[in-house]
């Protein structure tokens, strides 16, 4: 174990916050369902990055009896635009 000085040193390191890597923490990046543009593709983009990069897929699309395109995702959701345009999870 290094003595003196050394002790100084390690303990100065210590007494210092260190900070959190960007990867695990992205302040500002908050992006809600309702956000994304009104595109399959963007909707995939979100949900993967929703689910930490792991890729979603389209795995049917349909039209509901309102006359809706629902799609149903590899997550295991169903998405759908509301009369606005806005993505949602039906």
């Amino acid at each position: 174990m290094p003595t003196g000085r050394s002790n100084e040193f390690y303990l100065f390191l210590l007494s210092k916050p260190i900070p959190m890597s960007q990867a695990f923490m992205r302040e500002g990046d908050d992006q809600w369902l309702t956000d994304v543009a009104p595109s399959i593709h963007a909707l995939i983009l979100f949900l993967t990055m929703e689910n930490n990069g792991v890729r979603v897929y389209e795995k049917t699309n349909s039209v509901n009896s309102q006359g809706r395109e629902v799609h149903a995702m590899s997550n295991g959701q169903s998405y759908a635009k509301d009369k606005m345009g806005k993505w949602e999870v039906i």
